[in-house]
């Protein structure tokens, strides 16, 4: 099985979440892929849509293996194995840190504007994204909501491999995730168009949800 788009792959997480998720619940979009995937979800379910911001830390050097991720708020988690095994310093993984920190404020700005972040405490929240690998980013993004209280958190993913879907339900409250393949091979070859997002179609994306939105809610 393979997703045709972030579209295809909105619609079937959509089937899957109907029922499973209050009519309140909001869905966090993890920017870029993950806010066509939600765009599709929150049009389906009639569900409020916003964004978490979070960064892959990459080693330096090899900026493609993950080393651990930064969220909103300072929340931070580290492959303490992979840094010790790496002899990475920590003024190396500081500076990677400031780095991914600044452009976590630059998509803020970029993204939210002046919207303030919607109300998450004792909500039921329902994080997204388009795929994942190793799962720190998205588990960075879960410690960092957990920071807020919500009343349950639910990850929910198009594809991932067995091991990280394992991983992120010792995190989260359920992980829903229909694609598991043992020979994974990366996110992008679970999809026939995998084209990158752009900061314009996440804006356009975000401004179409969020009018919809308060239309529902006049």
């Amino acid at each position: 099985m393979r997703y045709v788009d972030r579209q295809d792959a909105g619609e079937r997480l959509a089937d899957l979440l109907e029922g499973r998720v209050a009519s309140g619940a909001l869905l966090l979009a993890l920017p870029r892929g993950g806010v066509p995937v939600a765009a599709v979800i929150a049009q389906r379910l009639g569900l409020e849509v916003d964004v978490m911001l979070v960064r892959k830390l990459g080693v330096p050097g090899h900026e493609e293996l993950a080393m651990g991720a930064i969220a909103t708020g300072g929340i931070e988690v580290l492959n303490h194995e992979l840094v010790a095994q790496l002899g990475i310093s920590p003024a190396a993984i500081e500076r990677v840190k400031q780095k991914e920190a600044q452009e976590i404020a630059r998509r803020e700005r970029a993204y939210r504007g002046s919207r303030p972040m919607p109300q998450l405490a004792g909500r039921e929240v329902v994080l997204v994204d388009d795929g994942l690998a190793t799962g720190a980013t998205m588990r960075a993004a879960v410690l960092a909501l957990r920071q807020h209280r919500p009343r349950r958190i639910v990850v929910a993913v198009p594809v991932a491999p067995p091991d990280t879907v394992q991983l992120l339900e010792e995190e989260g409250d359920e992980v829903i995730c229909p694609l598991t393949p043992e020979l994974f091979l990366g996110v992008g070859n679970w999809y026939e168009d995998f084209r990158q997002v752009s900061d314009d179609e996440v804006r356009t994306l975000l401004r179409i949800v969020w009018r919809q939105g308060e239309g529902a809610d006049d």
